[in-house]
């Protein structure tokens, strides 16, 4: 007696009724979630805390989660981090995005030609995230890498986000930040977006489409930032051409400028002619 073959997809889905899942992997991803929240390595008892689990009940399920290579305990402080598979998912997630396949390109012609780093930054629950990083030049003395932040008052990636992100998007992230004041410390407080100073700035920066920082955050260094839309004309990425402050040229009608206006500008031109891409 032949097997009924079994079928391609299940018989419920596209239905309204709930699904029922497997409890012990919803589990699993609190402890994911908690994780990805604190964007930084966790000690089981905070882990554990964040996910609302006792210790012993969060060891288990990490036993399982670092065999998967979806966590990684670090062996000198015994703290836990995304493993290999976490970050292998997310790049995979990132490539099937038509904004960030796009701009890789010009990113990395813009650094080569500029002989300057470029970041490419998308929106992130905490704020503008540098999800890639093309060097160029000669190394930075600064922590800048994928997965960093960028704050959204000190930066002009930050302030790009500032000038042209959805306004509820633009909310949530200033709320994240200013919740993690540790990372962020002169994050701006929840009704400093209001002031007439910085809107007067936010406006000068969509008046010419780039934002720049000098020596600020860090001293030494300077950049450039513009941003690139969709069709919908929404923000979907930043472009910034970081270097030494004394090697990059800020000007608004410099060379940098101009070639990362025009990069930019590309990038959001392909993607408007993309079906399906949106911010």
């Amino acid at each position: 007696m032949s097997k009924s073959p079994i079928p391609e997809t299940p018989p419920d889905i596209g239905k309204d009724k709930p699904q029922r899942g497997i409890q012990s992997v919803e589990v699993s991803g609190r402890l994911l979630q908690a994780l990805a929240h604190a964007r930084q390595p966790l000690a089981l008892s905070e882990l554990a805390a964040s996910a609302e689990l006792m210790p012993a009940q969060a060891f288990t399920y990490l036993v399982s989660l670092i065999k998967l290579g979806l966590i990684k305990r670090n062996p000198l402080s015994g703290s836990y981090e995304p493993g290999p598979l976490s970050l292998r998912l997310g790049l995979l997630h990132l490539e099937h995005q038509a904004a960030y396949r796009i701009a890789v390109p010009y990113a990395g012609k813009l650094a080569e030609d500029l002989g300057h780093s470029v970041a490419i930054c998308t929106p992130g629950p905490q704020g503008p995230t540098i999800v890639s990083y093309q060097h160029g030049g000669f190394p930075l003395h600064v922590n800048l890498h994928i997965g960093t932040v960028m704050s959204l008052p000190l930066t002009s990636t930050g302030r790009v986000f500032c000038a042209y992100l959805d306004q509820a998007k633009l909310q949530d992230m200033l709320e994240q930040q200013a919740d993690n004041s540790g990372t962020h410390p002169a994050s701006l407080h929840l009704g400093q977006i209001e002031d007439e100073a910085f809107q007067q700035n936010l406006a000068a920066i969509r008046g010419r489409g780039m934002e720049r920082g000098i020596n600020v955050p860090s001293p030494g260094i300077s950049s450039l930032s513009a941003p690139v839309m969709d069709g919908a004309a929404q923000l979907c990425l930043t472009l910034t051409v970081i270097a030494s402050s004394g090697d990059i040229d800020v000007s608004w009608n410099g060379p940098g400028a101009a070639a990362l206006r025009e990069a930019a500008q590309a990038i959001s031109r392909k993607l408007a002619a993309t079906p399906g891409a949106g911010a």
